[in-house]
């Protein structure tokens, strides 16, 4: 009886593993249909968004209306757009406006970013409180008076006014990436930091900015993103050429050359160019791991 029993738990272990591994089966096929699926969506959303970026890119090298060259493609509207018309200045313009609304950013959003995810009283709250209001108003509901205030000192037509309006409308939300970051770093790191000595000011240079690299990547590339790709603000403070963004630049160009769609098109892709090139560079800076990790074992 004994050997019976033995043999019969023998197949039933059997047919469980055997049943145990069909469930495995349809399940890794089942999940590699649904990769193929969610791949291919994926694939699709891809290509209809690079459609339209690969029609202008295509468009940019096509021979100009009233050209005299001959072939589908050509160099012929970047060397015009550089050389017969702002588009350098312009340029100039958006990468310094750019950039010091970027510095500004980063520099005053690290610490105010640090306040916000430490400090835990009333001040603190209201100080939240009012990050959020600012950051709910749409900018355009401020154009108007800021335009009277600037008008008073002179920085209507000003790269200076332009910046500053950036820096302003960029400062709350920078603040809260910022605070959102430093709440994924463990407060253990700072608390060892001071267990041997270190200043508050210490703990957050040396601990905590060294850990937030991707945080204020994100936030330099958010500030990046909303001075660069600016019209509203650019054009309402902007009145004369040589101090033109390259978004008006580009709004001005195209109407003066309404039917050169070529020439348009190249002004886009020098548009384009600067953003992609810093989501290249930077992309690879973009990890979080190790942070975790340094209190492994405590």
């Amino acid at each position: 009886m004994s050997t019976l029993s033995v043999r019969r738990a023998r197949v039933k272990d059997q047919a469980a593993g055997s049943v145990t591994a069909t469930r495995r089966r349809t399940q890794t096929e089942q999940r590699k249909r649904g990769g193929w699926w969610r791949f291919a969506l994926i694939v699709v959303i891809t290509a209809l968004v690079l459609v339209p970026i690969i029609a202008v890119v295509g468009l940019s090298f096509q021979p100009s209306l009233g050209s005299t060259v001959k072939g589908n493609f050509t160099l012929e509207n970047y060397s015009s757009i550089f050389t017969q018309t702002a588009v350098v200045t312009w340029l100039t313009n958006s990468l310094t406006v750019t950039v010091v609304t970027v510095v500004i950013a980063v520099a005053v959003a690290a610490p105010a970013g640090y306040v916000l995810s430490r400090a835990r009283n009333k001040l603190v709250s209201g100080y939240s409180l009012v990050l959020f209001v600012v950051q709910s108003l749409p900018v355009v509901s401020a154009v108007i008076p800021l335009f009277i205030l600037f008008a008073k000192f002179n920085l209507v037509d000003n790269l200076v006014g332009v910046t500053i309006i950036y820096v302003g409308s960029t400062m709350s939300v920078a603040i809260w990436m910022m605070a959102a970051y430093y709440d994924s770093i463990p407060i253990a790191l700072e608390e060892a930091a001071w267990m041997d000595g270190a200043s508050l000011f210490g703990s957050f240079t040396r601990i905590v900015l060294r850990n937030s690299l991707p945080g204020i990547l994100s936030t330099a590339i958010f500030a990046f993103l909303l001075a660069w790709n600016d019209y509203l603000i650019a054009l309402v403070f902007l009145r004369s050429d040589p101090n033109y963004t390259l978004p008006v630049g580009l709004e001005t160009f195209f109407q003066q050359n309404a039917t050169n769609w070529g020439l348009v098109m190249a002004v886009a892709v020098v548009m384009m160019l600067p953003p992609i090139i810093l989501f290249s560079f930077l992309n690879r800076y973009f990890s979080v791991g190790g942070i975790g990790g340094s209190l492994a074992g405590r």
